[in-house]
């Protein structure tokens, strides 16, 4: 399997800029995730590795080739859409054959490969099926083993799930996931979907604007966001934000905001920061209803509870701030009614500029 290299990768449509100069490795085998809004170039960079859009500037690489004047069908790589594309006059096996007939592939070897993927994909029963005789689901497993039987060096999935209901998603994801571990093929999938990309990717890149702002572990990401635009894209509910200043407190630095005072974890970088205006992040997973050891209370407001069953999540004010609280039900709710304060250890606050936004210090 070849891994996918982009440098300096430019798109411009006229003088209009839509991805300003990424860089990005992908190892062979690896599974990489673009996550970012609506706009981000997310897309545009996964066709442009594709060859379905031209690159403006910079180089793209798979394997040892470069790939900027190669066309598409020449770049070993297998596409599956959020539409599935399938041929709707075309039953299941027929469409999943189609680009090695293209290909002049042996009809003994198709129906070889026919046969694997689809007893890979709980297809085998489907297979003279028509795509209007599916459900969501199965036409996109059928749109996964027309990639599959090609045996590409690269697997790119642009939102494929994106047209499936909650319960197909999930299902999906697992698929997806699985599929990924039995064949090893280095895969770039794009989506909107920051829970899509926590569960799938081995690294995940956040995009914004065309440029990227993170790349990551999903974890690294969710527990060192480089800036408060990926602390508050990385995590479902998002990591809650608030201006503060920081002053000296009895015990250390605190953070004060909204006539609250935070203690600070103790930062390399914060030595003589009393003054600074900062922003401060709280995951709602780090917050907890009961005073701990080395936590610090936090004063709120309790709006309103939504039960999720073995969690609720606490929308709260923290003075004029809004602050959501993730926390376990342990069966029942009644507990939370009268919750007026949370409690939060120091080394889980998270603090950015407010000027630049950038992290201030990043836990190892």
């Amino acid at each position: 399997m070849s891994g996918v290299f982009l440098e300096g990768i430019v798109k411009r449509y006229g003088s209009l800029s839509v991805v300003h100069g990424i860089d990005l490795e992908i190892k062979p085998r690896e599974f990489v995730v673009l996550v970012g809004p609506s706009g981000c170039g997310k897309s545009t960079t996964l066709r442009m590795i594709a060859g379905l859009e031209e690159i403006s500037d910079g180089t793209l690489r798979i394997g040892d080739r470069v790939m900027n004047r190669v066309a598409p069908k020449d770049r070993d790589v297998a596409m599956v859409f959020q539409n599935y594309a399938l041929y709707p006059h075309l039953n299941v096996a027929d469409n999943m054959a189609f680009g090695l007939r293209i290909r002049k592939t042996p009809k003994d070897e198709i129906a070889k490969s026919i046969e694997e993927v689809a007893q890979i994909l709980g297809l085998t029963e489907y297979l003279e099926r028509r795509p209007a005789d599916l459900s969501g689901g199965q036409r996109q497993r059928v749109a996964m083993g027309r990639a599959i039987v090609r045996h590409p060096d690269v697997f790119l999935f642009d939102e494929p799930l994106s047209n499936l209901d909650a319960k197909l998603r999930t299902q999906m994801r697992a698929e997806i996931k699985r599929l990924h571990k039995r064949l090893g093929v280095t895969s770039i999938y794009v989506t909107h979907d920051q829970v899509e990309a926590m569960t799938l990717a081995d690294r995940i890149v956040v995009m914004a604007d065309g440029r990227i702002e993170q790349i990551g572990t999903p974890m690294d990401l969710f527990n060192n966001p480089v800036n408060t635009f990926v602390a508050g894209f990385i995590g479902s509910p998002p990591m809650n934000q608030f201006s503060a200043v920081i002053e000296e407190g009895q015990g250390g630095l605190v953070a004060r905001a909204n006539g609250t005072t935070i203690p600070l974890p103790a930062l390399e970088e914060l030595r003589g920061a009393a003054g600074r205006d900062v922003v401060v992040g709280i995951r709602p997973e780090h917050v907890h209803l009961g005073a701990e050891e080395g936590t610090s209370a936090i004063p709120i407001e309790l709006d309103l509870i939504e039960t999720l069953g073995s969690e609720a999540l606490l929308h709260t004010h923290v003075g004029n701030e809004t602050f959501v609280a993730k926390v376990e039900t342990h069966g029942e709710i009644g507990h939370l009614q009268g919750v007026n304060a949370l409690h939060v250890k120091p080394e889980r606050v998270k603090l950015f500029d407010r000027e630049t936004g950038r992290a201030i210090g990043r836990a190892a």
